[in-house]
């Protein structure tokens, strides 16, 4: 193939442009200046003693909660105290209007003063009656003296025959009249029966009567806090009418918070470890109760369905201001971890149950580890398994950090 001198001239002038392009470009790429390595913050792991604290979501609650009630019906005649007040034991706080059972206690007295008349009226029967059985004994005694007289003389024949038969006879008659006499004893008996019955029953009544008109005055049972009234003054109250008011002791207040059944366990291994746990609480707006509670006792029983189990704590409270239904955080220090590995919590990253931390080594290079982390304290996490002390790991900047890359590290700061 003849290539022309023109076209010779065009593929030596193609193919230096070529390369001079070919130069420009590598000289370009050179030209352009490397990123340098994004810095982190690490932090060191330490190795120390360190206590393990729980908590545990509480609820407050009285340490007794006496629930006001009407034992009767009737209107609500008067509130007699300033609610949310402090009561003592035996104060007035309501009033249901009193005459229905004043006026029913009047009746039960009257049927009882009437029984007592009864009950009289019987017994002067029974002395009655005893006084003709004496005089019927002391008849027949002496028809009992003309028999025994005449039966020897009636055998001499020196009496007649009439004389004999008619003494015999009034003995007879006499002797009835005993028997009748005794009988009328002992129905007179019978009747102060019941007399005595009828007086036991009126007296039952007016002692029910009484306790019925003591129920119109609802008295505070216990010292404490009265909470707000249920019913207003002139209501219709009864006994199914619910809650009228509770009076609940304060202080000390009590702390119910629910553990796992395996955590119970263990906080129960020997038999004062509960009752030595020192108690905090952490009220709803952070901060910390200036009290310390104690543990009181756990419930008889484990939550099938939940697994859990519910304890109580006590707290002093004094001037009351901790107050049932409010909700805080309890906090104990159950033991103390011996030589252990801390890290900060935002160090460690979980992914899918498992978990991991960026190790920087001392190239300053990143490997990422799988660790097994164990209890939190405070913005701590001790690991259990998968790092030494000395060991620095990214606490800021994980995003940034990669396996085999290298970063520029920098120390880390706890936010406050």
């Amino acid at each position: 193939m003849n290539i022309s001198f023109k076209q010779k001239l065009a593929i030596l002038t193609i193919a230096a442009g070529m390369a001079a392009s070919a130069a420009c470009s590598k000289g370009a790429a050179a030209d352009v200046p490397q990123a340098p390595p994004p810095d982190v913050e690490v932090a060191t792991v330490e190795r120390r003693d360190v206590p393990i604290v729980h908590e545990w979501i509480g609820t407050l609650d009285g340490m007794v909660n006496a629930a006001i009630k009407a034992e009767v019906g009737g209107y609500l005649l008067s509130q007699n105290y300033t609610e949310g007040s402090f009561v003592r034991k035996g104060q007035l706080l309501f009033e249901i209007d009193p005459r229905p059972f004043d006026a029913a206690l009047a009746q039960a007295q009257g049927q009882l003063a009437r029984a007592k008349g009864q009950l009289a009226q019987a017994r002067a029967q029974l002395l009655q009656a005893q006084a003709q059985l004496a005089q019927s004994v002391a008849n027949q005694g002496r028809t009992q003296l003309d028999v025994d007289k005449y039966a020897p003389l009636a055998k001499e024949q020196a009496v007649t025959q009439q004389e004999m038969d008619n003494a015999a006879q009034n003995n007879i008659a006499a002797k009835a009249q005993i028997e009748a006499s005794k009988a009328g004893v002992e129905t007179a008996r019978a009747q102060i029966e019941a007399a005595n019955a009828a007086v036991e029953s009126a007296q039952a009544e007016v002692d029910a009567a009484k306790v019925n008109l003591g129920f119109t005055h609802l008295l505070s049972p216990i010292d404490g806090i009265a909470g707000q009234a249920q019913v207003q003054v002139g209501n219709l109250v009864s006994a199914s009418s619910g809650t009228i008011t509770t009076v609940s002791t304060l202080d000390p207040i009590k702390v119910r918070f629910t553990v796992g059944e395996q955590e119970y366990l263990n906080l129960s291994r020997d038999d004062t470890a509960l009752s030595r746990l020192q108690l905090e609480l952490i009220l709803a707006d952070g901060s910390t109760y200036s009290q310390k509670g104690r543990f009181s006792f756990a419930d008889r029983e484990v939550n099938q369905s939940t697994g859990a189990i519910q304890l109580t704590g006590l707290f002093p409270n004094p001037g009351n201001r901790l107050r049932p239904g409010q909700y805080g955080k309890v906090r104990a220090a159950i033991g103390t971890s011996a030589g252990a590995l801390l890290v900060p919590q935002r160090a460690v990253s979980e992914l899918q149950g498992s978990y991991q931390v960026a190790v920087v080594d001392s190239e300053n290079k990143v490997s990422i580890r799988s660790v097994t982390p164990g209890d939190r304290v405070g913005p701590l996490w001790i690991v259990t398994e998968g790092l030494k002390a000395g060991e620095r790991v990214v606490a800021e900047g994980v995003q940034k950090a990669r396996a085999g890359m290298a970063v520029t590290p920098k120390p880390f700061v706890e936010a406050n």
